[in-house]
């Protein structure tokens, strides 16, 4: 059981999977800046995954390995999907505690459960697994991250009480949204009275540099806020959140955070009024809803850099630099494979948390630039 000291006091919780790069490595030098700046606020949650590359060790080098154990919290993800068994399954746990050094977690997660693997949980004992590793001091708290709609989540709660926390994806453009339901999806944990973690709350990214018509809504009423503050200050604002996971990749993103959740301040009913102008505003607009998490790209037979290609798209649909979109689509498949290059496979598609129709986007995508 989580008790109501352990949650963070304030809301922010450190997501680990867009870390800041030099070349093709995590820069560990600004990670352990932002980390710093992190704990000094009195910040304490952290986040990663198995599947994050180089996450885990990187923040065995920027945290673990400089601050003590008890100082602060982490959190890490098994995830069954492509796993063809229960022992490789069960030792991405074994291998998250190696590259960590953590010695424990404070908090593990079933990772992105959804109508096309959660049987495959099942199946492979990992409920089961985790409980034992609690028991043997492992696992301070487990709970699953979830990408599907409110009925599987009833389900899942229904079939597993013993579950201490979920992490839900919730965002004010997804709100109210028919296809995605994250209202519905956070009132079903609610119901069943489990803290919450949120992802993301700015839509991987796209709620920090939303459309001009939502830029000026979000201006007008408050020119000094940053865009994302409005994003994450909606998910802090809802109840029985333990924490409200930001994927911060430089020092600057860290820095404007902190300015608004160091000593967090619930929307007012006001700023909810805005909140609504912009989210009427979003529903005109046609973009491709990636977060550029890049769980399609790992098992992807031709390499295609489907988030690149997307966002490519979305500078044409959701700011209208048609131009700048051709530019940046052109220079992608100068450096290879281009959304013609797709066969079809659905791999891609298995896996999207946002359950994307990428075949389909990507063959207009190709017939546009044909």
């Amino acid at each position: 059981m989580i008790e109501p000291s352990e949650f963070n006091p304030g809301k922010l919780g450190f997501g680990l999977m867009r870390l800041p790069r030099k070349g093709l490595s995590i820069d560990i030098e600004q990670t352990s800046r932002m980390v710093d700046l992190f704990m000094a606020a009195g910040l304490t949650y952290f986040d990663t995954a198995f599947i994050y590359p180089g996450s885990e060790t990187a923040i065995k080098k920027a945290l673990i390995d400089r601050y003590p154990r008890e100082s602060f919290t982490l959190a890490t993800k098994l995830l069954v999907t492509g796993v063809p068994t229960a022992s490789l399954a069960k030792k991405e746990f074994s291998t998250s505690l190696s590259r960590t050094g953590a010695g424990y977690f404070d908090y593990y997660l079933l990772h992105s459960i959804n109508k096309d693997n959660h049987k495959k949980y099942e199946k492979f004992g990992i409920w089961v697994f985790v409980r034992e590793q609690k028991e043997k001091g492992k696992i301070r708290h487990y709970g699953f991250s979830f990408h599907d709609g409110p009925e599987l989540l009833d389900k899942v709660l229904t079939n597993h009480p013993d579950t201490e926390f979920v992490q839900l994806q919730i965002n004010y453009q997804d709100w109210e949204d028919p296809k995605v339901r994250s209202r519905a999806i956070y009132e079903v944990a609610r119901k069943h009275n489990k803290p919450i973690v949120i992802m993301e709350p700015v839509k991987g990214g796209g709620l920090a540099d939303p459309p001009q018509k939502v830029k000026n809504i979000l201006k007008e009423a408050n020119p000094d806020a940053s865009y994302a503050s409005w994003a994450i200050r909606f998910a802090a604002s809802l109840d029985g959140i333990l924490a409200v996971l930001s994927g911060m990749s430089n020092i600057a993103q860290m820095e404007d955070n902190l300015s608004y959740m160091k000593d967090f301040k619930p929307l007012s009913r006001d700023e909810m009024r805005t909140i609504l102008k912009a989210r009427r505003a979003l529903g005109s607009i046609t973009a491709i809803p990636c977060t550029s998490c890049h769980y399609c790209t790992e098992g992807c037979p031709q390499q295609i850099p489907i988030p690149e290609i997307f966002a490519s798209r979305n500078l044409q649909l959701v700011h209208g630099r048609v131009d700048d979109g051709n530019r940046a689509y052109e220079a992608l498949c100068e450096k290879g494979p281009s959304a013609a290059d797709c066969i079809a496979c659905g791999q891609c598609e298995l896996v999207c948390p946002q359950k994307i129709d990428i075949i389909t986007k990507l063959q207009e995508i190709s017939e546009l630039h044909a």
